[in-house]
């Protein structure tokens, strides 16, 4: 799938996608109201069990209204995968903002993933429903963060704060941490009252970031990582 296929995907789902049908704020807040129903109500019944009615009941949404922003139980589906993407993307750039270098902002940026992840649970129930549902949709998720990463490594290599490791297979790897990591000690985790945590466990987030550090970290000359003679 190519960039202007997801750039017509997300001009078809995402209400703030350049070429979007353009909205007032009100119109704005009502489509929002029906991604937050719709995020609930496809985290509670799965994408099968659910339906328009049962979305519009929770927003408080007219049927008929809810078919001026959307025309099927699917675009709705696709428009919150791009909502919650946008989103978690948010979440982890506005975390790194002010990061001295990019050890410290993949330490903040991780943290905006976690914080998000524990805020917003539906994140994997919907984002896995869209390999059966939406595969297009489920690829321009993993995609559009991916870019970002790629973006950001490739930087922080040219100035010497990451080693030389091919900045996709990282941005990939790194992205793939986060996610299982989120899944085993946020989404699974449950205390003495089967309570879901706040947030991840200082300790395991701390080791997860030992992990990532000793990875990316630039490389005295003469000192290859481990596996880089293998690979030659």
């Amino acid at each position: 799938m190519t960039t202007d296929d997801f750039s017509e995907l997300e001009r078809r789902a995402d209400p703030q996608a350049p070429g979007a049908p353009r909205r007032n704020k009100r119109g704005l807040a009502t489509q929002q109201k029906l991604l937050d129903a719709a995020e609930a109500v496809f985290a509670e019944l799965g994408y099968h069990d659910a339906s328009i009615v049962k979305i519009t009941e929770r927003a408080g949404i007219g049927m008929g209204t809810f078919y001026l922003y959307f025309d099927s139980k699917r675009t709705i589906f696709e428009a919150l995968v791009i909502d919650l993407n946008r989103r978690v993307r948010h979440s982890m750039a506005e975390a790194m903002l002010g990061a001295a270098n990019r050890l410290e902002a993949e330490r903040a940026g991780f943290a905006g993933f976690f914080r998000f992840t524990a805020e917003h649970p539906a994140l994997y129930r919907v984002v896995r429903e869209a390999e059966l549902v939406s595969p297009e949709v489920l690829r321009l998720h993993y995609s559009r963060i991916v870019e970002g990463y790629v973006e950001g490594l490739r930087k922080a290599q040219a100035v010497g704060e990451v080693s030389d490791i091919d900045a996709e297979v990282a941005a990939w790897a790194l992205m793939g941490i986060g996610e299982m990591v989120g899944a085993r000690y946020i989404l699974w985790e449950r205390d003495g009252d089967g309570q879901r945590p706040g947030e991840i466990d200082p300790t395991v987030f701390a080791d997860v970031m030992r992990f990532i550090e000793t990875a990316l970290a630039p490389r005295p000359a003469g000192h290859e990582a481990p596996g880089q003679e293998a690979a030659q």
